[in-house]
């Protein structure tokens, strides 16, 4: 009988929790780890939407920082911290779908991570240094063709998503470049400003500030259509390399097993949020291009860019040690 009655009471426990949590969630402030330090586009886009998700949800959202690992650090972190909303984290496609393809981790994202929503994507630019009188993507590769190995390209490291994106280009291709990795995006670019390296795959928020000086050209974008930032370049597509695409995305994202209930109102005040011109203009000033995706479409999206990224790293020998 006592059991039976202990039974009763954690069933009607379970069955009472969700709406309970609806009517008191969020009490407390909340979080946003960040894998990357502070003044990049994924940090950017973390205080983006953690200040749209203070307004709507009234209690503040913090930022916290963690580095290191190549964002591995702080997904662990987030992984093995308490379920309960209030601990979010600033999820790339970098963390959830490149690196799990590159090395072995301690965590698994589609088991491991609740997916809010990506707030904005950025398709990789290619940029190749005006020395060499490069002026599209078929004269780039005329170039690798008759230099075989001899181009070099910077990267923002090993295993980054500007290496990633060159190897998919010279995979696609059958060519071969030289990799030369930084340690960051800055420095890559500016290796390629100063004529030390011959190319960079990078981030359009490195490229974007250089467009139309005299020591670059920047002859593709790797996605789906033209950036609106850069409308007088074509997509790599356009220029014959048919459904080519190397593109990385940031956004908002939980621990597994973070109640359904707060998963969906942040997801429904961040998949709005590009209704509002002033936050989709700050997200574009970024140079990313907004998205404010679902949490089923963020989730779609990580089982997407999966294979593409697991299939090169195998045919391309590529391994993060």
């Amino acid at each position: 009988m006592k059991l039976r009655r202990a039974l009763s009471v954690t069933l009607a426990a379970a069955f009472l929790a969700g709406p309970a949590l609806a009517q008191t969630w969020p009490d407390r402030p909340l979080r946003v780890v960040v894998p990357f330090a502070p003044g990049g586009v994924t940090d950017s886009i973390g205080r983006l939407a953690a200040d749209r998700l203070g307004q709507r949800l009234g209690q503040p959202v913090v930022v916290e920082n963690r580095t290191g690992a190549n964002g591995a650090i702080a997904v662990e972190y987030v992984v093995r911290s308490r379920a309960d909303g209030y601990t979010l984290l600033t999820a790339s496609a970098s963390q959830m779908v490149m690196l799990p393809a590159l090395t072995q981790l301690s965590f698994n994202p589609p088991r491991d991570i609740a997916p809010i929503s990506i707030v904005g994507s950025n398709p990789q630019v290619l940029a190749v240094s005006a020395r060499l009188g490069i002026n599209n993507l078929q004269e780039f590769l005329a170039y690798l063709r008759a230099n075989p190995g001899q181009l070099n390209y910077s990267s923002g490291g090993n295993g980054s998503s500007n290496h990633l994106a060159m190897e998919l280009l010279l995979h696609r291709t059958g060519l071969q470049a030289t990799h030369v990795p930084y340690r960051g995006g800055s420095p890559a670019m500016q290796a390629v400003l100063s004529g030390d390296v011959g190319a960079y795959f990078g981030n359009p928020s490195d490229i974007i500030p250089h467009l139309g000086g005299p020591a670059i050209k920047v002859i593709g974008v790797a996605g789906p259509q033209r950036m609106s930032q850069l409308p007088g370049v074509p997509t790599i597509a356009e220029q014959g390399l048919d459904g080519f695409q190397a593109q990385t995305w940031n956004g908002i994202a939980a621990p597994a097993g973070t109640p359904p209930e707060a998963i969906e109102r942040m997801g429904q005040i961040l998949s709005t949020a590009c209704e509002d011109a002033a936050f989709k203009t700050a997200v574009e000033r970024l140079g990313a291009v907004p998205v404010c995706s679902t949490p089923a479409q963020m989730r779609a999206q990580m089982e997407a860019d999966a294979p593409q990224w697991r299939e090169l790293v195998q045919a391309a020998g590529l391994k993060l040690e």
